[in-house]
This record gives structure tokens, C-alpha cells and sequence, in this order.
């Protein structure tokens, strides 16, 4: 590998570094997390006379979506951790 494609390799590492150094990943994993909780009360206080009508569906389906956010954005995290790895790899080859 030539120096300028090694630089180049270093260069991406650092920008992915860089959206994790921050957290805000985390930050807003947290927050999806909250929402989905805060939801998932608002269902579990419901009466169960209403948890089965559309107002409980909705909550339901709220909680569902928000904790597949969750996911997603911890995968999103892994991924960048992840790819991260791979180019320090790159850059010692």
C-alpha cells in the first residue's frame, strides 16, 4: 500500500472516530429508549378496556417502533466500532 492511500485510510479512521467521540450515537439510543419506556407506560397505565381498542394498538405499535430504533442505532454504533477496526487493519497491512 502506498503512503497516500495509507493517509487516506487514516484520514476516514479519524472521521469515524470522531462520530463516536461525541456519544451521539449513544445519546440518541438513550433518548429512543426513553420514549419507548415512557410509552410503554403510558400502555401498561391504560385500562385494560382501552389497551385493546385503537389508542392501546397505537401505543403498542409506538413501543415496538421506537425499540427497533433502539437497535438500530446500537447496530449503527457497532458498525462504526466496527469499521473503524477494519481500516486501523487496512492501515497496518
Amino acid at each position: 500500500m502506498n503512503k497516500a492511500r495509507r493517509k487516506q485510510i487514516t484520514d476516514l479512521s479519524k472521521k469515524l472516530s470522531e462520530l463516536l467521540d461525541g456519544s451521539e450515537l449513544e445519546d440518541l439510543k438513550g433518548e429512543a429508549e426513553q420514549l419507548r419506556d415512557d410509552e410503554q407506560e403510558y400502555l401498561d397505565n391504560m385500562p385494560e378496556s382501552l389497551q385493546g381498542g385503537d389508542r392501546g394498538q397505537a401505543a403498542e405499535q409506538a413501543v415496538s417502533a421506537l425499540d427497533t430504533a433502539a437497535e438500530a442505532l446500537q447496530q449503527a454504533f457497532d458498525s462504526l466500532n466496527e469499521a473503524i477496526a477494519a481500516l486501523d487493519e487496512a492501515e497496518g497491512v
